[in-house]
């Protein structure tokens, strides 16, 4: 199974780490040439330098031949962008997307991508570690 990984931040190394333990074929992509450290010494996947949006960077990294694309940059447009290429042009079966925006994550969510949210995440555990303690009073 082939993965690509765009953005290689703590998220995106993760995912990249754990896809490559489990014998996926995996490919990181990230500007900075340097994020290829967080992928540890035993790293066996590719890696190229460039940005998500540049089609020439996404078809070095193998998209063409992908089985799953996860979208984790810092930016939500870069994200959202990235991520509908992958489906739409690379008809890329599992695109998952890390959004910050509530609304955003919301939106295209309906429009079937796989949206991951850490803000929408974050607000329900709040709110139940609210409610549990009010009803333990």
């Amino acid at each position: 199974m082939k993965a690509i990984i765009i953005g290689c931040g703590r998220v995106g190394s993760a995912i990249a780490g754990e896809l490559d333990r489990n014998g996926w074929d995996v490919t990181a992509i990230d500007e900075n040439e340097d994020a290829i450290d967080r992928l540890g010494s035993h790293w066996a996947g590719g890696f190229v330098r460039g940005h998500g949006m540049d089609l020439a960077v996404l078809g070095e990294a193998g998209i063409q031949h992908a089985d799953a694309v996860v979208v984790a940059t810092n930016g939500d447009n870069t994200n959202i962008v990235v991520a509908q290429v992958a489906k739409e042009r690379f008809k890329v079966k599992c695109v998952v997307v890390r959004l910050l925006d509530p609304a955003r994550a919301d939106f295209y969510r309906e429009r079937g991508l796989h949206v991951v949210c850490p803000t929408q995440h974050a607000i329900a555990v709040i709110n139940d570690a609210i409610r549990a303690s009010q009803e333990a009073a």
